[in-house]
């Protein structure tokens, strides 16, 4: 008669656990303990959403600036006077708009000239109203891309002329809404003709709390010093790096260090370095309300580990691997993380959004920012989970049923 031969004994007391099997009992442990486990998850999820958060408003505010930049022109240069040897405050020559405008990259200039007066709506009126004068000796809209909103432009033709264009921000305060009747204001006790309004610009509030007249009317009838306080120069963009070097000198050939040669677009590009020192400083706040987090998974799933003593030991008692607990607990841990990741990134998201709407600003949160979040939740969570696995699996099965006292 034939005897099979018996079984391998370490073949019978090697256990094996699926894939699916060690996600469905890690996954258990949070399902079991609803409130624990939301609670637990709401640590990480501050961490991340404050973190998506400052990137997402960083991110919108940055794309709204570059939108303004890209309204602006990176080509836009100022010249304006600088300080001469001595410290004193230097003055740009009468022909230094002219010289600047026979330059061949050079597209358009306009020189204007802040005048040291009051203008008011009547020559009756004198109560103040935080506007000032300027002159224009050229296309000022068509330099600066400004819109006009009623009436037209100064130009070459009606420069010699007691005409004036308002900004925004002083046709509101003149109540003057359009240029219909020919409305006046008064300038230094001389009335002069509305003749243009301009539409708002955010790029050019002096601009818009400004009245604009002639360069030429300003210095024959109202004996201004004919030279200019600021010059814009608009450059051909593909030559803007070669020609900027050369401004300082054609503005003023024998005194090219009195001169100062900047963009406008330059202190928006100082804004962006400043708004990302903060950023960078407020993610590192976000990191530590995420290693917060992590220390409070860890903290929770090392008091899972003492509730479920009995629970391991039993599993172990039945042949499961000290890797089978480890892996359990891990999962565990990273899927709480995940968890409050989710939560974080939908709250950041929600919070974003509102801020940027608020602002009348473009959303826009960076896809690396959500699948940022996601993995180091992952990763914090496991990472958080591998002492209380490792504590877990560490459980003598007879200590571990054993009731304790």
């Amino acid at each position: 008669m034939a005897t099979s031969n018996p079984p391998d004994a370490s073949a019978l007391g090697r256990s094996r656990l699926r894939l699916a099997d060690r996600l469905r009992t890690g996954l258990g442990g949070l399902w079991s303990r609803p409130a624990r486990t939301l609670l637990t998850a709401l640590g990480i999820a501050i961490g991340i959403a404050s973190m998506v958060t400052v990137v997402g408003i960083s991110s919108s505010s940055k794309a709204d600036l570059l939108a303004e930049l890209d309204e602006l022109g990176t080509n836009l240069l100022q010249i304006k006077p600088g300080q001469s040897l001595f410290g004193d405050e230097a003055k740009l020559p009468t022909s230094a708009s002219t010289m600047l405008g026979a330059v061949a990259t050079v597209l358009d200039t306009a020189g204007v000239t802040t005048i040291n007066t009051d203008v008011q709506r009547t020559t009756h009126d004198d109560s103040p109203n935080g506007l000032s004068v300027l002159t224009s000796d050229g296309d000022l809209d068509r330099t600066l891309q400004l819109n006009i909103a009623s009436g037209r432009s100064i130009d070459a033709g009606n420069q010699a002329l007691p005409v004036a264009v308002l900004g925004a921000v002083a046709a509101e305060r003149l109540a003057i809404t359009n240029t219909s009747g020919g409305p006046t204001v008064a300038i230094a006790g001389r009335k002069v003709q509305v003749i243009g309004i301009l539409e708002a610009h955010p790029l050019h509030p002096d601009i818009d709390r400004s009245v604009v007249i002639g360069h030429s009317y300003a210095t024959t009838v109202l004996g201004i010093d004919a030279a200019h306080t600021a010059i814009y120069v608009r450059v051909r963009p593909s030559a803007i790096e070669q020609t900027r070097p050369l401004l300082a000198r054609t503005a003023n050939p024998t005194s090219p260090t009195e001169v100062q040669v900047s963009r406008p677009s330059d202190a928006l590009e100082a804004q962006t370095k400043v708004d990302q020192n903060l950023q960078n400083l407020l993610l590192a706040l976000g990191g530590v309300a995420l290693l917060v987090g992590g220390v409070g998974i860890a903290n929770i799933m090392v008091i899972s580990v003492m509730e479920r003593r009995t629970e391991i030991g039993l599993r172990r008692a039945l042949g499961a691997r000290k890797g089978h607990i480890r892996s359990q607990f891990i999962i565990e841990a990273a899927a709480l993380a995940t968890l409050g990741g989710a939560l974080g990134i939908g709250s950041g998201v929600a919070a974003t959004t509102l801020y940027a709407n608020s602002q009348d600003w473009t959303v826009s949160i960076p896809g690396q920012a959500l699948a940022g979040g996601i993995i180091a939740a992952l990763i914090i969570g496991a990472t958080a989970g591998l002492y209380p696995a490792a504590k877990a699996a560490r459980l003598d099965p007879a200590d571990a049923v054993r009731p304790q006292s």
